[in-house]
């Protein structure tokens, strides 16, 4: 695709507004840049003219932004530019809005704590219940090389962990404490 991705870095001027969508919820905000450069005559920053975007984040990225940011919060926007023009009232307007990837807060301004929140359809991340197709492939991957060193899955031989969290290595896996929800409570 041929699509202008672009960063953006300046504050919400809006509350966020969250609706559900039959394709998913998604979350409206406006966006203020405004340009600051050093003014070597006055020996002082100026702003320059503010330029405003409407920022639409989709699905999980809107949900969790509804619940982080509040009007002013310093930002950091990612995601593809779309340049819209419209007659209202007999007037041509033009639109600049960005469908984010990624949003967060700038950290030059400030500090955040960021904070998991499980997810709603966990099908995505977990692992079948039926794992007999699985181990049969694991069991004729590692039954050709007859060596019973324990290497693997299959007769006679010690197996290794299946990852329940795909995130962790082996060894992680033991030692990280897990909440209910199967997502890590403690530091990774």
């Amino acid at each position: 695709m041929n699509d202008t991705v672009v960063t953006l870095v300046g504050n919400a001027a809006t509350g966020v507004d969250y609706r559900e969508t039959p394709t998913g919820g998604v979350a409206r905000f406006r966006f203020a840049v405004t340009p600051r450069r050093w003014d070597r005559r006055n020996s002082a920053w100026t702003d320059g003219s503010t330029s405003f975007y409407t920022v639409c984040a989709w699905r999980s990225l809107g949900a969790n932004l509804t619940a982080s940011v509040n009007v002013g919060d310093p930002l950091v926007v990612h995601g593809r530019l779309r340049v819209r023009d419209e007659t209202l009232d007999g007037q041509r307007r033009t639109f600049v809005d960005i469908d984010a990837v990624s949003i967060g807060h700038d950290l030059t301004w400030g500090t955040s704590a960021f904070k998991r929140v499980a997810r709603a359809n966990t099908a995505l991340t977990e692992r079948p219940v039926d794992m007999s197709a699985a181990a049969s492939a694991a069991n004729a991957a590692t039954a050709g090389n007859g060596s019973g060193s324990g290497s693997g899955p299959g007769p006679g031989s010690v197996g290794k962990p299946v990852h329940t969290q795909p995130w962790l290595s082996e060894q992680d896996e033991s030692a990280a404490p897990v909440g209910a929800a199967g997502v890590p409570t403690g530091p990774l």
